[in-house]
């Protein structure tokens, strides 16, 4: 009589290479939304960032002795900032909040400008200081 040993199941045959495998077919399923998420979220703010009067709002407020003094320098943007910007041709509006901060405070510059001719006039630039609450009208005493 001869008698043989019963052949291994499948999955003790293959398991060394099912399990990397899946362990990595799910990192790769995790991390497709992820980067997704990432390269939407800096496609907007690369764009906010770029128009309706940003780059002229911290200009504006990097030049302004009553913003340096409450936040020192160097002023710089915030990661996040909010807000809506929507364009047509030559024409706009932008809405914003653009998140500041030097070594001295922080604060929110809050920004509202109109593209007219294919240029963008700030109408309202108004910083509030973080804390205190004091707000800085950017814009008071120039000419409209």
């Amino acid at each position: 009589m001869d008698l043989q040993t019963p052949r291994p199941s499948w999955w003790s045959r293959n398991w060394k290479w099912v399990v990397p495998v899946i362990v990595v077919a799910g990192i790769l399923l995790a991390a497709i939304p992820v980067a997704a998420i990432y390269l939407f979220a800096q496609f907007f703010l690369n764009t906010m960032k770029s128009s309706g009067g940003y780059q002229e709002a911290l200009a504006a407020a990097r030049g302004n002795p009553a913003v340096v003094q409450a936040l020192g320098t160097p002023i710089k943007d915030g990661w996040f900032p909010s807000g809506d910007i929507q364009t047509s041709g030559s024409t706009g509006e932008s809405d914003l909040a653009i998140p500041v901060s030097g070594p001295s405070g922080s604060g929110t510059l809050y920004v509202r400008a109109t593209k007219s001719l294919g240029d963008w006039r700030l109408t309202m630039l108004v910083l509030q200081i973080k804390g205190s609450g004091e707000r800085i009208d950017l814009l008071a005493g120039t000419a409209p």
